[in-house]
């Protein structure tokens, strides 16, 4: 199941989005968005995981949770 997560630290990188979510289950493809310009995040990202349930564990405990000082969204992505 693909899910986006939005509101990420603009400090946070790849592997802190994967640790993110491996403490919920396996996951396929892990994707932070760049800002080409930049080189740094542009604040969201997807995540593929192998899972359904993992997936929807995930959302139940991560959506609105706080990353550093911002409070997340993760959501399925369409």
């Amino acid at each position: 199941m693909k899910l986006i997560v939005l509101n990420l630290p603009r400090d946070f990188s790849q592997t802190d989005l994967a640790a993110l979510f491996e403490a919920y289950g396996d996951i396929k493809v892990c994707n932070l968005v760049m800002d080409e310009g930049t080189s740094g995040s542009k604040g969201f990202g997807f995540v593929n995981m192998a899972q359904q349930q993992d997936a929807e564990i995930a959302i139940e405990k991560l959506h609105g949770s706080k990353v550093g000082k911002n409070k997340i969204r993760v959501k399925v992505s369409n």
